[in-house]
């Protein structure tokens, strides 16, 4: 009886033991997936918080251009009186990433830390042309008011001397948007655009009208395809014609302002009637609230969230024409390195082509924003 007794009570043990055994061993994977769970939860929650920084970049303030109408120039000349500076800014931008990922980067203010120097253009307004190309050995003028004579034809180099306006020099050479010039014992390089062969001093001449492509050649240029950082070859008078007698033209905007895109067109090399149609994508026509009250024809410097107040403001529409073409030219329509307008290099920031779908790239989130400028492109070049 006593070993049967003994038998049973060890039986019993034996099952409390494993019972034990069984409960730490689950408690123990309990704890083990427990952990495994918070592990997984910390892992979910770290690629899910999203982080703000801010990135301060310094990018050229662009300078301002305004144009004086001169009777005594020939028609559609123009004469730098001064020199164009760009200044600096600080831009910032706020970047949001979800973990590590960028969700969204977007610009929310500037600060100026260098101001510009805007650029005076006298523009020729008397009623005959002058098509009269500047030769080596030529007696030309200086037309802006202070002009830097470099050692070599780069903005950077060592300047020899600053000559007055309507000084006359002699040209020694030409490198592309350079002259070597002779005054006195001084010989240095200083912008061709900066120079007349006019002589301030003696009357002017009337001379033939200026040469121009005819329609059917302009229109046998426009394809989809076109480089815009070439220019279009309309002549002032063409430019003129295009938004004569335009309905949609309503205000009278781009009828009162055609010359201008001729300007931008003769100086940065970007296509004067690709200007003209962005700006009437962008602007209905100048109907836009930010056309009409801050003269800006492009939406320039709109931000998404607050695009009224971030857009830039002009004194008038020819000084947005003529930033906005200095904006292509410099960041959207050359490869880094081209030299372009003022003796500058491209910065080629958004490039991608120097067509209608390269521009798109970067310029417009509309996918179809090449195919809308392309529709007015056609529609003013049919005008001719």
């Amino acid at each position: 009886m006593r070993k049967q007794t003994k038998e049973k009570i060890a039986i019993f043990y034996m099952i409390i033991t494993m019972i034990l055994i069984f409960n730490i061993s689950y408690a123990m994977d309990l704890e083990i997936e427990k952990e495994l769970d918070i592990r997984q939860i910390i892992a979910n929650n770290s690629q899910s918080i999203k982080k703000e920084e801010i990135i301060t970049k310094e990018k050229d303030l662009e300078y301002t251009t305004k144009y004086i109408e001169n009777p005594e120039l020939p028609k559609g000349m123009l004469q730098v009186m001064q020199e164009g500076i760009d200044g600096k800014q600080e831009i910032y931008t706020k970047k949001i990433y979800e973990g590590e990922k960028l969700i969204s980067e977007e610009e929310i203010g500037s600060k100026v830390t260098k101001s510009s120097v805007n650029k005076m253009i006298a523009i020729g307004t008397a009623p005959y042309a002058n098509n009269y190309k500047v030769k080596v050995g030529d007696n030309i003028f200086v037309t802006s008011s202070l002009l830097a004579v470099r050692t070599q034809a780069n903005e950077k180099a060592n300047k020899l001397i600053s000559l007055n306006r309507d000084t006359q020099v002699k040209l020694l050479q030409k490198k592309e948007n350079w002259y070597q010039v002779q005054y006195q014992s001084y010989t240095g390089w200083a912008k061709a655009e900066c120079f007349t062969y006019l002589d301030p001093n003696s009357s002017k001449e009337e001379t033939s009208g200026t040469s121009q492509y005819t329609r059917q050649q302009l229109l046998n240029r426009l394809n989809f395809s076109m480089a815009l950082n070439k220019p279009s070859g309309l002549s002032l008078e063409q430019f003129k014609k295009i938004f004569a007698n335009e309905p949609k033209d309503t205000k009278n905007v781009f009828k009162n302002n055609a010359q201008y895109f001729y300007y931008a067109e003769k100086q940065y090399n970007v296509n004067g009637v690709f200007l003209a149609a962005v700006a009437i994508h962008e602007s209905g026509w100048g109907g836009s609230s930010i056309a009409s009250n801050k003269n800006n024809l492009f939406g320039y410097g709109a931000y998404d969230r607050n695009p009224y107040e971030s857009s830039y403001q002009f004194n008038d529409y020819s000084e947005g024409i003529d930033l906005v073409a200095r904006v292509f030219a410099k960041y959207y329509l050359n490869p880094a390195g081209t030299k372009i307008y003022d003796g500058n290099k491209a910065a080629g920031t958004y490039y991608n082509g120097p067509t209608l779908a390269g521009v798109n790239v970067r310029y417009a989130s509309d996918k179809n924003w090449a195919n809308g400028v392309y529709t007015w492109m056609k529609y003013l070049y049919k005008k001719l």
